[in-house]
C-alpha cells in the first residue's frame, strides 16, 4: 500500500494516471497531453509501473502504458475502511467533534471572569459493586488510576488523601505518551471537604491553565446509595471562580467526566467479578 500511495502523491504522476484512466496511451502522447518533457514523463511512468499502478508493453517503436485498476480499487477500499473507522458511531472522532462544538460555544460565552460561576452538571451511574467496593475505587490511588481520566488519557500523577482537609493532586497525559514527550494533557490540585466511607465524598479541585494559573474551581459531591444490585452513584459538579481562559476546560466537563464515570462503572464490575471468581476458586479448593 505504501508504494502506490507514494507514487500517486506527486501531482505530475496523478495527472498521468487520470489520462491513463481514459485509455491506454503511448509515452509521447502522454507527455504532450500533460504538457511535460518526454524524459520526465518516462521517469514518472516508470515510477508508477514499479509501484504496480500502471503496466506497459512495446508496440512497434512505441511503448504504450495502461492503468491497472486493481491496486487503485485496493487503495480505495483501504481508504474507505479508514474513513469508516474514523466515522463510527460513538467513536473518538465523534467525541472530538462534539467537544469542538462545545469549545466554540463556551469561548463565545467567556467574556469576563466569573462567566460560568454557578453552572452545575449532574451525573448518575448504577454500579454492580457494593458501596464499600465503590468507595475504594473513589479513594484508593491504585484504583483511582484505573478510571479517573477521560478516554484516551492516563493518570500520570496522583495524590488523594481521603479525609477532610486531605490533599488532591491529579495529572494526566495521553494514554500513548509513554515517555512523557508530549505536553501534559491536564493538571489539577484540590482538597477533600467530606469523606464518609460508603456514603459521601466531596472535594474541590482546581484545574490549571498551561501557564499554571487556576482555570476554575470544581465543587464535586458524590453520594452513594446501596441498591438490590449494587450501588447508585450520584454526582453534583458545580463551578466557581471561572476565568475567561477556562472555556476550553469547561467545554469538556460533561463529556470527560462522563467518560471517567463510565470507566469507573467498568472498573467496579471487573473488581467484583474478580473477587467472586477468587472466592469460588477458594471454596472449591477446600477439602
Amino acid at each position: 500500500m505504501d508504494a502506490p500511495l507514494a507514487a500517486l502523491a506527486d501531482p505530475a504522476r496523478w495527472r498521468l494516471v487520470t489520462l491513463l484512466a481514459e485509455r491506454p496511451r503511448p509515452v509521447g502522447v502522454l507527455a504532450q497531453l500533460a504538457e511535460a518533457r518526454q524524459p520526465q514523463t518516462t521517469k514518472h511512468l516508470q515510477t508508477l509501473e514499479r509501484a504496480g499502478v500502471v503496466t506497459s508493453q512495446r508496440t512497434g517503436r512505441r511503448r504504450v502504458y495502461a492503468l491497472r485498476s486493481g491496486p487503485l480499487r485496493d487503495l480505495a477500499a483501504a481508504l474507505g475502511r479508514l474513513a469508516d473507522t474514523a466515522d463510527r458511531t460513538g467513536g473518538p472522532r465523534e467525541t472530538y467533534d462534539r467537544y469542538g462544538l462545545g469549545v466554540d460555544t463556551e469561548r463565545l460565552a467567556a467574556q469576563e471572569p466569573g462567566w460560568a460561576d454557578g453552572r452545575s452538571f449532574a451525573f448518575h451511574r448504577s454500579l454492580t459493586g457494593s458501596p464499600d467496593l465503590v468507595w475504594r475505587h473513589l479513594t484508593e490511588p491504585a484504583l483511582l488510576t484505573r478510571w479517573w481520566t477521560p478516554d484516551d488519557l492516563r493518570v500520570s500523577e496522583l495524590v488523594f488523601e481521603a479525609r477532610p482537609g486531605g490533599r488532591i493532586v491529579l495529572g494526566y497525559r495521553d494514554a500513548e505518551d509513554v515517555d512523557g514527550s508530549d505536553p501534559e494533557a491536564g493538571h489539577g490540585e484540590g482538597v477533600v471537604d467530606d469523606a464518609r466511607p460508603g456514603e459521601r465524598l466531596a472535594y474541590r479541585l482546581t484545574p490549571r491553565l498551561p501557564d499554571g494559573s487556576p482555570a476554575f474551581t470544581a465543587h464535586v459531591g458524590i453520594d452513594l446509595r446501596p441498591t438490590d444490585t449494587g450501588t447508585d452513584l450520584d454526582v453534583d459538579f458545580r463551578i466557581t471562580d471561572s476565568t475567561v481562559d477556562s472555556a476550553d476546560f469547561i467545554a469538556g466537563i460533561e463529556i470527560g467526566f462522563g467518560q471517567s464515570l463510565d470507566k469507573l462503572t467498568d472498573a467496579v464490575a471487573t473488581s467484583r467479578r474478580t473477587t467472586e471468581a477468587a472466592h469460588t476458586r477458594n471454596k472449591g479448593a477446600r477439602p
